[in-house]
């Protein structure tokens, strides 16, 4: 197992892969991309997996979104099982593991990723801190339906919080003893409290509608 990423697959990867992500919404930029490449690497040594294979299943998870985002999962997949550069670093067996991650780490999922690599990019990608979740959910909102008003933004927003993240969610975790476990609990508590979550949402509301004039 390589516990350090190589710097030719680095150099690859930043060149080629990570500027497609400028063209994505705010949720899923390269903020977000870098985020969750970092992330992956700390789970990554944790876990005693390959450092390499989760480098490049980070860079690839969103890749999707240049299509349909509801199967952008799928699409990343087939974007990193059909990149024939990859073969450079990697056996057709790694590929093929990498791109199954890739196709596991989307949140509504509702079986366990098939493996250590699909535990780790899904675990990543959820970065829970609630001010996090908030306001990447009210910018994905206003980049998308511009048209609605104030109060229309404060219900899709309610809607999308309560089945996601709420105690009947969907959302699932698939390593314990996570940050993400923490950060879920404490989001919760926000959820269950409406007149909390109204607040925040009319807070965070106006911080992005005052920023963008």
């Amino acid at each position: 197992m390589e516990n350090r990423v190589s710097l030719d697959l680095m150099e690859f990867i930043e060149r080629n892969i990570l500027p497609r992500y400028a063209s994505f919404d705010a949720a899923h930029n390269m903020e977000h991309v870098m985020y969750v490449i970092k992330a992956s690497g700390s789970l990554a040594r944790r876990m005693g997996a390959d450092a390499n294979m989760a480098y490049t299943i980070a860079a690839y998870h969103d890749l999707g979104l240049q299509g349909p985002r509801a199967i952008h999962h799928l699409t990343s997949g087939k974007i990193l099982r059909a990149d024939r550069r990859l073969e450079k670093w990697f056996t057709a067996q790694q590929i093929e593991t990498m791109a199954q991650a890739v196709e596991d780490h989307r949140a509504s999922a509702s079986r366990a990723p098939r493996s250590i690599y699909g535990r780790i990019v899904a675990e990543a990608d959820r970065d829970l801190m609630p001010e996090t979740v908030f306001r990447r959910t009210i910018l994905f909102g206003k980049e998308h339906y511009p048209e609605k008003t104030e109060e229309e933004q404060w219900q899709r927003f309610r809607e999308h919080i309560q089945q996601k993240y709420s105690v009947t969610g969907y959302i699932h975790l698939w390593i314990t003893g996570s940050e993400n476990e923490k950060n879920l609990k404490e989001l919760r508590s926000i959820i269950a409290n409406e007149q909390q979550l109204h607040k925040t949402f009319k807070r965070i509301y106006n911080e992005l509608s005052t920023d963008a004039r």
